[in-house]
């Protein structure tokens, strides 16, 4: 059983919404799809459940077309940021209503909710009434509803998005394991990079409609194809520095210089972009190799066991999140140093050209 796209892209009114993307997700796999705000995750989920129909190519599901097929005649459940249960309805109602829609018997019905329940640990609250229970409850509840329609596709649109803190990562711990348990095709829309690591399967990158890089989750985190998929998958979004590789010697904005050693060894000399992650930053030299940068500070926001600094480097602008609790004065001039075993190098297109000799070795 899989879920493929094939050329699929999506216009209104002359704009694209979706650029024309393939996608093959298969039965039993939990898939990501992580961007910015309007990077198109939603217009993506909606043409993989029916409610739009595509401009450009087909959506085949089980090797059959289905690209003009209602989403009610599609075994497709969504749930979404907003969550929505019936407020004057039991949460056992709540759960059992789509399966009284498909005219099931009771007993079957019975069965699938008290089944479902259990898997979602909603046993002790059937009884219930959803404005009874915790954000999390009932988003578990919507969820349940979602499962008990025995959907091979699952879409899940920022599920969590609205829930404290707490409750987060509860539900983010607990999906995977529900997902392995109904064995369908999940698909999982996020802003948030921490998210997809936590969830892993596979991702996809998105970036203004368009799909940059889909595969096993670790491996595009680790491996982006390009600059737009380092900045995607990295929160804050990856640095960027210009960098000269000359011979055995790379040289960062004319001033700081490392060799040109492992995965840099290899690519031709000339000009690239150098990224690196905020978390790869540090206030102190923790490496011989380390390179130094001399910065000015803007404004640093403390979050508790971290730091972020905001820095000003030439016309560059960094984001770095240091460990610790730092007090520094805004304006002055700081160091900061960059161990280039965590620096990825992209050409002029932006393709990858050397990635971090860290990820490498992971």
């Amino acid at each position: 059983m899989s879920l493929e796209l094939q050329g699929v892209s999506r216009s209104v009114g002359g704009r694209a919404h979706i650029h024309p993307t393939s996608l093959t997700l298969e039965n039993g796999t939990m898939n990501v799809l992580l961007g910015p705000t309007s990077a198109g995750k939603t217009s993506l989920m909606r043409l993989m459940a029916g409610l739009d129909k595509p401009t450009t190519g087909r959506i085949l599901w089980q090797g059959a077309d289905v690209t003009g097929q209602r989403v009610q005649d599609r075994k497709v459940a969504m749930v979404y940021q907003q969550f929505i249960n019936y407020p004057a309805m039991s949460v056992y109602d709540n759960i059992a209503s789509p399966m009284r829609l498909m005219g099931k018997s009771a007993a079957e019905v019975d069965r699938a909710v008290r089944e479902t329940a259990d898997m979602l640990k909603l046993t002790p609250m059937l009884q219930r009434k959803p404005l009874e229970l915790s954000g999390g409850q009932q988003q578990r509840c919507a969820l349940a509803r979602a499962l008990v329609k025995g959907a091979g596709l699952v879409l899940l649109d920022e599920p969590l998005a609205n829930l404290d803190y707490k409750l987060r990562e509860e539900l983010r711990i607990e999906i995977p394991r529900i997902f392995e348990a109904s064995g369908a095709i999940f698909v999982y829309a996020t802003t948030e990079p921490e998210e997809a690591l936590l969830l892993g399967g596979n991702t996809a990158t998105l970036w203004e409609g368009r799909v940059t890089q889909f595969g096993p989750t670790p491996s595009v985190y680790r491996l982006p194809a390009d600059a737009t998929t380092a900045r995607v998958f990295s929160d804050p979004p990856m640095n960027f520095i210009p960098c000269r590789k000359e011979g055995t010697r790379l040289t960062f904005a004319g001033e700081a210089h490392a060799p040109a050693t492992g995965t840099f060894a290899a690519i031709p000399d000339g000009t690239y972009q150098a990224g690196f992650r905020a978390n790869h930053i540090t206030l102190n030299r923790h490496s011989g190799d380390a390179v130094e940068f001399r910065c000015t500070l803007g404004v640093t926001e403390i979050t508790g066991s971290e730091t972020f600094v905001h820095l000003t480097h030439g016309s560059d602008k960094w984001v770095g999140l240091v460990h610790g609790v730092h007090q520094l004065d805004p304006g002055s001039q700081v160091s900061i140093f960059l161990d280039p075993a965590h620096v990825y190098l992209f050409d002029a297109e932006g393709r990858l050209a050397a990635p971090a000799p860290y990820a490498m070795a992971a």
